[in-house]
């Protein structure tokens, strides 16, 4: 595949927000997007072993990586022009020891502050 795969919970509003406004300033449209809940058993199960597809947004890289959490936000970040100066920011040596425990933060929360929407395949 030639785009980078961003895996989201699409029944979470914080994340389908932040969803669209990303895929709007990806003017070389590098990202695909692509709902967790379309994510098949199986994939789901293996992944499982390493982390739950729900507790944090999940990228596939062109270059075969796998990236988590503040690690996907920084490198999605990085892959948009608009946003290219606050990503190199966040390759900061301090930023990771700030980023990654404020994204988790948000993240255990986000149901609770934004609620749970049900997911409509299109």
């Amino acid at each position: 595949m030639d785009k980078h795969v961003v895996f989201f919970d699409a029944e979470c509003p914080l994340c389908r927000t932040v969803k669209a406004v990303l895929k709007k300033l990806d003017w070389n449209d590098a990202i695909f997007w692509y709902p967790v809940q379309e994510v098949s058993e199986s994939t789901k199960k293996r992944v499982h072993l390493y982390k739950n597809m729900y507790d944090e947004i999940y990228m596939y890289t062109k270059d075969k990586q796998m990236l988590t959490g503040f690690y996907t936000v920084r490198k999605i970040l990085s892959l948009l022009p608009a946003t290219m100066p606050l990503a190199v920011s966040l390759y900061l040596p301090f930023a990771e020891n700030i980023g990654d425990p404020a994204y988790r933060f948000i993240s255990k929360r986000r149901y609770k502050w934004f609620g749970r929407v049900p997911y409509n395949k299109p």
